[in-house]
């Protein structure tokens, strides 16, 4: 009995030596080396859920940041790897500006310089950036009113526009197109003078004698808003408008809307209106609209930066043209980064003063040493770039 029991005891001790871990690891001595099975551990079999398995590794734990001053402001900001680098940028756009500036008789006057110039955009002064005197070739529509109206108006027509298109060079670029109810392109842009003239000949018989100058002018202006460069428009126009589908307040909008474009406005049937006030054949409401006539060519010059001529006679019109001419060859180009960089589409006015280099006005003097007075023609002013341009 005692036997069994006994034998029993060293059974219970044996199982529990075996289910007890070890108190600690064993440990190697400098002299052991691991075995080779032990250093390399073999990978964990792959998800049974088709996971990445072994091929994750653990969390990185970030370190804790040791207490250091902090760094001078403004501080830099963290680069983040593999962001690339950016930077914002704001472009101002460069304003142009064509100047002319002449003597009351119409003579061009040279060499000035920048110095001479003092640019303002409502009312705040700007830096003048880029500056030239410009003598080059022009890019110009002939815009010509011809309607069924009276042979005057039709004569003063054709003799203004014939003798504008023989004072052109070789190296010009001009369109010609023609209006009455409706607008037609005569020629496109070419530098050939006899294309020019051959367009002029095709204006014989008129087809209506509504005068539909706000269509035409707008159309004209559209169509230049793709072509590169600064633009004239010769004008040669009673002023009169009779059947538009847009008002006066519409082309205005769009005439200080469209950049680099100068207008030229020669008026006809002046003569006539003249000779039939004269015999009392103008009573205050036709007389009224001659006027308006007359202030709307002025007002599309004057906008642009461009002059409006009203000729008495037939024997003005080579020195007129020959005015033009040199109004447009002979100028200067002013450019600028405005102050106001906001494009919001608004209206800035425009003024420009000829000063002396000490910044007193400036004096002209001719041949003989006599100062004489000068005239500045300049736009009025732009329309700012929209920001959904």
């Amino acid at each position: 009995m005692f036997i069994l029991l006994l034998a029993l005891g060293l059974q219970v001790s044996l199982a529990q030596t075996q289910t007890q871990e070890p108190a600690a690891p064993a440990t190697t001595s400098p002299q052991q080396k691991p075995d080779a099975a032990q250093q390399k551990q073999e990978p964990a079999p792959p998800s049974e859920a088709g996971g990445p398995g072994a091929e994750v590794g653990p969390y990185v734990v970030p370190k804790k940041k040791e207490d250091a001053p902090p760094p001078p402001p403004p501080p830099k900001p963290k680069k983040i790897e593999g962001m690339p680098d950016y930077s914002i940028t704001v472009n101002v756009p460069l304003v142009n500006v064509d100047v002319l500036v002449t003597t009351k008789d119409g003579q061009f006057i040279p060499n000035l310089h920048k110095e001479n110039f003092r640019v303002s955009e409502d009312g705040a002064p700007q830096t003048i950036t880029n500056f030239n005197q410009t003598e080059a070739p022009i890019t110009a529509v002939l815009l010509i009113e011809y309607a069924a109206t009276n042979m005057n108006y039709m004569y003063e027509a054709l003799n203004a526009s014939y003798t504008f298109a023989n004072q052109l060079k070789k190296d010009d670029w001009v369109a010609v197109m023609s209006y009455d109810m409706k607008t037609e392109i005569l020629v496109d842009f070419t530098q050939d003078k006899r294309a020019v003239l051959g367009a002029l000949n095709l204006l014989r018989i008129p087809g209506f004698s509504e005068r539909n100058l706000f269509d035409a002018l707008y159309e004209t202006l559209d169509r230049l808003d793709g072509t590169e460069g600064h633009k004239y428009v010769v004008l040669i126009s009673s002023g009169r408008d009779t059947f538009s589908k847009i008002n006066y307040d519409q082309i205005l909008k769009k005439v200080k809307a469209t950049k680099e474009v100068t207008i030229y406005a020669v008026s006809i049937g002046r003569a006539l209106r003249e000779r039939m006030d004269a015999y009392g054949m103008v009573g205050p409401e036709r007389n009224l609209d001659f006027l308006q006539a007359d202030n709307q060519m002025n007002t599309f010059a004057k906008l642009t930066g461009g002059r409006a001529y009203f000729p008495r006679f037939e024997g003005e019109l080579p020195e007129i043209f020959h005015d033009v001419g040199n109004s447009i060859r002979n100028q200067y180009s002013l450019g600028y980064h405005p102050t106001n960089s906001r494009l919001d589409g608004t209206y800035r006015k425009l003024k420009v003063e000829i000063v002396a280099p000490d910044g007193k006005p400036l004096k002209v003097v001719d041949q003989k040493g006599k100062e004489v007075k000068f005239n500045i023609v300049a736009r009025e002013g732009y329309t700012a770039k929209h920001v959904v341009e």
